[in-house]
C-alpha cells in the first residue's frame, strides 16, 4: 500500500536533472544541453517532456513593486521512454529562445551618450530581468511530475 502511494505522488520514480551551461548567449538564441532522467524503481513511463524558457521581469520597490514573466521558447518532446530501475538516460536538446529588447536597452546599447542615464534610470527603478529554463517530465501513473529549474545568464 505504502508502495503504490508513493508510486502515485512520484515518490523513489525518476528525477529530472537539467544539465547546461551557465552562460547562454542571447544572439545565438538556441540552448543546448541534455536532460538527465534516473529511475528509482522499475516500470516507468515516460509520455513527454517539455522545456520552458521564461524571463521574469521586475521593477519597483516595496509594495510598488511589478513582476511580469514573459516566455522566450519553449520545446515538447513527445518520446515515449520506458526507464528501468538504477537506469539512467541522458537526453540531449536544442531550445530556440527569441531575446527581446525593451527600448531602455536599446537606447542603452546604440547610444554611447544615453547609456549612463538610462542605467542611472534602471537603477533607480530597480529594473531587473531574471532567465530561467524549467523541465518537466509526465510520467505515467503519477500525479507529481519530476522537474527542473535552472537559472540562466545571457551574455
Amino acid at each position: 500500500m505504502f508502495g503504490t502511494v508513493k508510486k502515485i505522488l512520484g515518490i523513489e520514480g525518476v528525477k529530472l536533472e537539467l544539465v547546461i551551461a551557465d552562460e547562454v548567449s542571447k544572439d545565438a538564441g538556441i540552448i543546448t544541453g541534455f536532460i538527465k532522467l534516473t529511475a528509482l524503481s522499475d516500470g516507468n513511463l515516460i509520455e513527454n517532456i517539455t522545456l520552458k524558457m521564461v524571463e521574469k521581469y521586475s521593477r519597483g520597490r516595496g509594495d510598488n513593486q511589478l513582476i511580469n514573466e514573459y516566455p522566450m521558447g519553449e520545446l515538447t518532446m513527445n518520446n515515449k521512454i520506458n526507464i528501468g530501475k538504477n537506469d539512467v538516460l541522458e537526453i540531449p536538446f536544442e531550445l530556440e529562445f527569441v531575446y527581446v529588447q525593451s527600448e531602455m536597452d536599446k537606447l542603452e546599447s546604440n547610444n554611447i551618450f544615453a547609456r549612463g542615464l538610462v542605467k542611472f534610470a534602471k537603477k533607480l527603478r530597480n529594473v531587473k530581468s531574471e532567465y530561467t529554463l524549467r523541465a518537466d517530465a509526465k510520467i505515467k501513473g503519477t500525479t507529481l511530475s519530476p522537474f527542473d529549474i535552472k537559472p540562466l545568464k545571457l551574455v
